[in-house]
């Protein structure tokens, strides 16, 4: 049904966006941080919740919306691109921070964590654009059922997600030490994360042009 080309192809793009910071990463790493791995782990069931939502909306044909309402679609793209934009300004930007860097934040129950988590995934712009612009390229109408490769896509980009997340939550407090012991790293890692997130936003900026450029 789905060819090891997409199932590669969706897990080396999930795998390369996770690694990107963004709310979901920052909620986290923030909570693990503040209130333990118990706490990272139960704000990660939160975000694998909204994971599933959107897995469920790409399986039902969201992106099928997009192609009826084009303007919908640059709103979401062109918001996603300012907000790369900012995230890579907090980055480089004078006292800027990174997602290891401690924050004050109040103890919250599990109930408000899963909730949190969920809230943060759904309102993920990095997310959205996933689903709706990148994974769509990865399905084969000759291959059979859209909607079910789009699901088995999705299923991959969410395992890559909730494992690399996982792993994040698991090492969040000693990577947080290590940078704050060692200024010089920080920087560097600001400043590449920087870069990154601002490459990333030229690339989705550029995309509409492209594909204007290639048509007949």
């Amino acid at each position: 049904m789905v060819s090891l080309t997409a199932v590669a192809g969706i897990a080396v793009v999930a795998f390369g966006m996770v690694l990107l910071p963004g709310p979901n990463m920052m909620y986290l790493v923030s909570r693990t941080i503040t209130q333990g791995r118990r706490a990272g782990y139960v704000s990660l069931g939160g975000v694998a919740a909204g994971f599933a939502v959107y897995a469920a909306a790409a399986t039902a044909g969201l992106t099928a919306v997009f192609a009826v309402v084009p303007a919908l679609y640059t709103v979401i793209r062109l918001a996603g691109v300012g907000y790369l934009l900012w995230l890579a300004w907090q980055a480089v930007r004078p006292g800027g921070t990174t997602p290891f860097t401690p924050r004050e934040l109040p103890a919250d129950p599990p109930r408000r964590l899963l909730a949190m988590g969920l809230v943060t995934n759904l309102l993920n712009p990095k997310i959205a654009i996933l689903y709706v612009s990148l994974l769509p390229q990865f399905t084969d109408p000759s291959r059979g059922h859209v909607w079910l490769q789009s699901l088995l896509l999705a299923l991959v980009q969410i395992a890559v997600a909730l494992t690399v997340n996982g792993i994040w939550v698991l090492c969040a407090s000693a990577v947080s030490s290590f940078l704050t012991r060692r200024p010089a790293w920080q920087r560097l890692q600001r400043y590449v994360m920087g870069s990154v997130l601002a490459s990333m936003a030229v690339m989705l900026g550029l995309e509409r042009s492209r594909a204007a450029v290639a048509a007949p």
